[in-house]
């Protein structure tokens, strides 16, 4: 009974240190601007529920940035670096070209500067943004641990670690693999597709012939939305600025926009975590967030590996 007692205060402890102080990545931690910016958090959130307010749409490109920013560099704010004369930047590489919301990144860091100067790092605020427009949009309510520091590098060549709309699930299991992500993790990430829109150019491709894993009347659907140019949006469900699991349901409909969506389905591998998602909501959403605190703390720079940018579109 001791021994069931002892183990019992030692799984608090830790529970307690995890949720409240300390995550795994050294450095990173719940209450990092407690002292030095206690009203970070609040500020990003203000500024992340104004900007969605008047453009609900946004919810899906803060979320898109951060997975964009942590997937290339790691979770530095690379993304948020502008090209110079010298160097062509992450975000001018044509995976990065539909990113938008970096005005909102802009306006909670000129708020937080303000407030507290050289303190909050722009990796930081893409963080917070991402997880507050997943709340916004009615998503899961989850805390992320801070502190990364934004790298100083941003180059165009590094974007091709990003997976493309062309992947089977074979090469998203290996993409999101090497960055040590189950292959559930990766399916729960993809359902962040329960928000926005995809261009004509990233789905054109499955409209040249009968592609057996899309219903045909959808296929029409597509084919209407692309007779509007390479840029006209289709959305990714019935309700793109709603998180939900509405993604998934598509999935089973043979509806996903996407290749990389649709083939999460046809695989018999990931079948049943689509099917368990389309049933059971509240599961998406406990693996969802579990999956981007995770994602949050790739490659995170600290110390001296990175720094708090003044700007977040230059290095300092």
């Amino acid at each position: 009974m001791t021994t069931m007692v002892n183990l019992l205060s030692m799984f608090i402890l830790v529970e307690v240190v995890v949720g409240g102080f300390r995550y795994g990545v050294d450095g990173l931690r719940m209450d990092y601007y407690l002292m030095s910016c206690p009203f970070a958090e609040q500020i990003v959130k203000n500024t992340v529920n104004n900007a969605l307010q008047n453009d609900p749409a946004l919810a899906a490109a803060l979320v898109r940035m951060h997975f964009h920013d942590c997937f290339v560099e790691g979770c530095d704010g690379s993304v948020l670096i502008d090209s110079t004369k010298d160097n062509t930047a992450e975000k001018d590489s044509p995976g990065n070209l539909s990113l938008r919301g970096y005005e909102v990144i802009d306006d909670a860091k000129e708020q937080v500067e303000e407030q507290c100067p050289g303190i909050v790092s722009c990796a930081d605020i893409v963080a917070m943004a991402a997880r507050d427009a997943v709340l916004w949009a009615g998503g899961p309510v989850y805390d992320i641990p801070k502190g990364r520091k934004d790298g100083r590098r941003s180059k165009i060549e590094d974007t091709i670690n990003l997976p493309f709309p062309s992947f089977n699930t074979s090469e998203l299991i290996s993409a999101f693999g090497k960055r040590g992500f189950t292959a559930q993790e990766m399916v729960a990430l993809s359902g962040a597709h329960t928000l926005g829109v995809a261009r004509c150019s990233s789905f054109k491709g499955r409209l040249s012939s009968a592609d057996p894993t899309l219903d045909s009347s959808f296929a029409k659907t597509l084919s209407k939305t692309c007779s509007g140019g390479d840029n006209a949006e289709q959305p990714f469900d019935a309700t793109p600025t709603s998180f939900d699991n509405y993604y998934f349901n598509a999935l089973m409909r043979k509806s996903g926009v996407l290749f990389s969506d649709q083939t999460l389905y046809t695989t018999p591998r990931t079948r049943g975590i689509v099917n368990g998602y389309a049933m059971n909501q509240a599961m998406f959403f406990f693996d969802f967030q579990q999956a981007m605190i995770k994602m949050g703390t790739i490659d995170v720079k600290e110390g001296s590996k990175g720094e708090v940018r003044q700007d977040c579109r230059k290095i300092n």
